[in-house]
Order: C-alpha cells, then sequence, then structure tokens
C-alpha cells in the first residue's frame, strides 16, 4: 500500500498552485516520481537568480559559478539560507531530495553559450546616486600606504590604514569576488570584480562607491590600461572581452574571441602590459595568445600569437617582453616572446605551477623569478637570462601563494593545500633556503601575504570565516597584531600595486 501524504507537505509556504496539483494528482499513483529540479527552481529561485539561472537580484547558478562549492555546501546553502544576504533557508520549505533535485538542475550545464551584448550590458549599468567626489582624501592617513582586504566570507572589502591598520571603511562588494583589484594609476580609485561579471568602482578617496556594472555573464579577472582609461574584463561566459571605460562604467567595446581555427573562446585571464601599452588575453580553448592594444592610434586592435598549447596561466618578466606560460594539463612550461611573437624556450614545471601569483626578484646578483606548485609542495626558481631552472625549494606542501618586496631579505610563501595549510615559509631570498616555519593558527588555512608600502610590514590571512589578518614585523618576524575579519582571501595595498613593487604578483 503506498504510504499517506501528510498534507502539510503537499501545501509548502511559496509553492505554485502547478506543483499542487501535480502532487495531488500523485496521490492515485502506485509511486511518487522524482522530485522535478527545474520546477522548483523556478518556482521558488527564478525570481531572484532568472530564469536563465544567469543571476538576477541573487547570483548565477551555473556550474562555472557555482563550482567552487566544495562537497555539499550548495545543499546546506539551499537549505540553511546565507547569513547576511537576502538567500532564505528552504529547510521548511523543501524535503532532502527536492534539495538534491534542485542542486543538481542548478550544477547541470547551460544548453548554449549565453549573450551579452553591449546593449545589455549597458542595462545594468548603476552609478550611486549618493556618491559624491572629493579632491582629497577625506581621511588623514597615507592615500599610497592604504591596503584594500577582500573579505570573502561575507562578501565586504575592508580598508585599512597602512601605517596604523585603522579600518577606515568596509563596503558590500558584488557577490564571490574574484581575481585582484585593480587601482588607477593615481591609486584614487579602485575596481573589484564578481564571478558573476559585476564590476564595481570605488572611490577611495572619498570611501564610496561609484558604482557598478555586469561586463560577463562568468568571468575570470579584470586588468587596468597603463594610462588607467580602460579596464579589460576577461570572459568566461559568454566567450568576449569586455572593455570599459573607467570613468563611468560605460561600455567602449566587447570584443569576440573568435579563434584561428573558426570557433571561439574563454578567456582564463587579461594582464596589463604596461611598456607595451596593451592587454595581453590568455585563451583557454585556443593555441594561441592575443594582445590587445590600447594606444590611440590602434584603440582594441589585436593581435594573435601563436603558441603549441592553450596557455591559462602567466608570469611576465618586469620589462614586459617575455612571459611565461603554463597549461594545467602540461608537465611543461614554455617562453613566449612578446616582441618576436613566438615561444622562445620550454621550461620543466611539473605539478601544477601558479605562474599568476610568481614573483621575481635578485638573488645572487641575478634577476630570478620563483613559482609555487598546486599539486607538490616546491618552489620553482628560474634563471631569467638563460631560462633554466636553478633550484627547487621543497616545502610542506602545495603553495598558492608567493611574495617579497624591494626592502626585505625574505620571500614568504604559504602551503595552502593539505595537512601542513596552517604553514607560512620565510625563505632567505640570497641563500634559498628556509630561515623559519610560521604556524600561527594551528589547524586553520594562512595564506595570501602583502607588505606596506615600505615593507616593513607582513600582512598574512588566517584564511578562514572566523579569520583575522595576521601583522607582522617583516625584519624579526614577530606578530605585531591580529585584525578579526571574516575569511581575508587577498590584500592590496596601493603602492605596491600601482608602482608593480618588486616582489609582487602582477
Amino acid at each position: 500500500m503506498t504510504p499517506p501524504i501528510a498534507f502539510s507537505d503537499v501545501f509548502r509556504t511559496g509553492r505554485r498552485a502547478g506543483i499542487l496539483g501535480a502532487t495531488l494528482a500523485l496521490l492515485a499513483s502506485p509511486a511518487l516520481a522524482d522530485p522535478d529540479g527545474a520546477e522548483i527552481y523556478m518556482d521558488l529561485c527564478a525570481s531572484c537568480h532568472a530564469e536563465s539561472r544567469l543571476g538576477g537580484t541573487g547570483p548565477a547558478l551555473i556550474p562555472e559559478t557555482i563550482g567552487r562549492l566544495r562537497g555539499n555546501a550548495l545543499g546546506e546553502t539551499i537549505t540553511n539560507g546565507r547569513v547576511a544576504t537576502q538567500m532564505p533557508a528552504f529547510r521548511d520549505t523543501l524535503s532532502a531530495a527536492e534539495i538534491d533535485a534542485v542542486a543538481s538542475y542548478v550544477k547541470s550545464a547551460l544548453p548554449d553559450i549565453p549573450r551579452w551584448t553591449a546593449d545589455e550590458i549597458e542595462a545594468t549599468r548603476a552609478l550611486s546616486p549618493d556618491y559624491t567626489p572629493v579632491a582629497a582624501p577625506v581621511f588623514s592617513a597615507d592615500p599610497m600606504n592604504i591596503t584594500l582586504v577582500v573579505e570573502t566570507g561575507d562578501h565586504h572589502v575592508s580598508v585599512l590604514d597602512g601605517d596604523t591598520f585603522e579600518v577606515l571603511d568596509r563596503f558590500a562588494t558584488p557577490f564571490a569576488v574574484h581575481g585582484g583589484p585593480k587601482f588607477s594609476p593615481d591609486g584614487h580609485y579602485v575596481f573589484v570584480m564578481s564571478r558573476d561579471g559585476w564590476v564595481q568602482k570605488y572611490d577611495i578617496w572619498a570611501l564610496q562607491e561609484v558604482g557598478r556594472v555586469r561586463a560577463g555573464v562568468n568571468s575570470r579577472n579584470i586588468a587596468m590600461s597603463s594610462d588607467g582609461k580602460w579596464l579589460a574584463v576577461a570572459n568566461y561566459l559568454p566567450h568576449t572581452l569586455t572593455l570599459l571605460s573607467t570613468k563611468d562604467l560605460s561600455v567602449a567595446e566587447v570584443l569576440p574571441i573568435d579563434t584561428v581555427s573558426g570557433g571561439s573562446s574563454r578567456v582564463s585571464a587579461v594582464y596589463q602590459a604596461p611598456q607595451r601599452a596593451s592587454f595581453i588575453l590568455a585563451l583557454k580553448d585556443s593555441p594561441e595568445i592575443w594582445e590587445v592594444f590600447t594606444k590611440p592610434e590602434a584603440l582594441f586592435e589585436h593581435r594573435r600569437i601563436d603558441v603549441s598549447a592553450p596557455l591559462d596561466d602567466f608570469f611576465f618578466t618586469p620589462d614586459y617582453a617575455h612571459l611565461i606560460g603554463a597549461n594545467r594539463g602540461a608537465e611543461t612550461g614554455v617562453v613566449v616572446s612578446l616582441d618576436a611573437g613566438r615561444e622562445i624556450a620550454d621550461l620543466p614545471l611539473p605539478g601544477m605551477p601558479h605562474l599568476g601569483s610568481g614573483i621575481s626578484f635578485m638573488s645572487g646578483g641575478k634577476r630570478v623569478m620563483a613559482t609555487p606548485h598546486l599539486s607538490e609542495g616546491v618552489l620553482s626558481v628560474i634563471d631569467m637570462d638563460s631560462w633554466t631552472i636553478t633550484r627547487e625549494i621543497k616545502t610542506a606542501g602545495p603553495g598558492f601563494f608567493l611574495r617579497s618586496h624591494e626592502n626585505t631579505p625574505y620571500l614568504w610563501a604559504d602551503v595552502f593545500f593539505g595537512p601542513n595549510k596552517d604553514k607560512m615559509h620565510i625563505i632567505d631570498k640570497e641563500s634559498l633556503e628556509i630561515v623559519k616555519t610560521l604556524d600561527p593558527a594551528p589547524g586553520k588555512t594562512v595564506a595570501h601575504i602583502e607588505f606596506t608600502r615600505d615593507g616593513k610590514y607582513a600582512l598574512v590571512s588566517i584564511w578562514e570565516d572566523d579569520g583575522a589578518v595576521i601583522v607582522y614585523d617583516a625584519e624579526t618576524l614577530e606578530e605585531v597584531r591580529r585584525l578579526p575579519m571574516k575569511k581575508p582571501s587577498g590584500k592590496y595595498n596601493v603602492w605596491n600595486k600601482i608602482t608593480f613593487s618588486d616582489g609582487t604578483s602582477h
């Protein structure tokens, strides 16, 4: 006998009459059908996340956006909601099977690559009506020593005085900021981007948001042109590069990424090449690199550089004449001459090098670069004259971030993955030996390093929802202060970023 259905289960809050009718029809059936995730989504989720799943007042619910959620994090969010957001809890509205069904639905791929045209982008542009420009900072702190802390735990950015570490402001960002913020050349403004393609402009001097616009459906990172006029947005969806005016976030151009083979490609990342007055694009799905020019006589024109395989992670020499690129599925890296427009060397780089976090510095009188690896506990040190690996520094596990400063004798390297994620290695630049290993938060993830403008202090994150930014004396390596933060995933000092400080990831 089919067990009776409780009518309290049928009349759930907010369910449509269509679902009720379908449920009642099943009373005479020998067995209940599996829950329909798409129907539940349309009933309960589409009003915030859009019928297309591309996002509205809530973020996009597509694999490219939610793929970062591990384990049952998605199901737990549907069940319990999200604190300090409009995302409600559905534990009293949906059964466990229905939650699983809607989670599976939003994890499914979209049937087609979505359109996101200049008109659609422009329709999302909103400038803050309460914003008032200022001619000078409204605070007394050194505007060149401001450090922004991206707190992904509750989607905010804290604005720190780099001398006193006082929080000058804490502003809300779009959901799930991704990639490093980019500062205007004078340090007056900063731009941040979310995985959903929302770009936010914030006036550091006024401590006010200027506005925001949705430049893509799913985006990877942003880059600022060397003259400060243009912001490039690298998109996975659609397959485009969006170019915005930094003045008012208006659309300057939407550049389709049409590949040499006749298809299209996602953009893995975009980078500023200041000496070249251009942007450099990493293409995910085609063995080519694009250089998009920002000089007035060739504005947004582009050239292609053929490479042996798609490269989705780059490191640049300080003069931006060469880049080292890696394919996440390969065991080698390649050196590309941007002037010659071709590969000039190979590098054995197993263990998934994270070249985007690579840094260059002087060691033994030579310019070298170092990169962590995402699947191997080693730092590779590369001679930038001979393009050979001169040293491998064994670490306590795979790392994600590496950082230094021209005024410190040390490299700071985290151990992001594995059982030693709570460790931070301090490495002497000359000997390339680990001289100290910090253990500031046993059992928690310790990651990402930034320095103050003068290099006197190093800021390290406890990468947890109940985390903190730890301030270290960069000379004595002693802890000075802890600032409670909500998963402080990244920290960015104005001076270090706009001057391309030695030892900074660019």
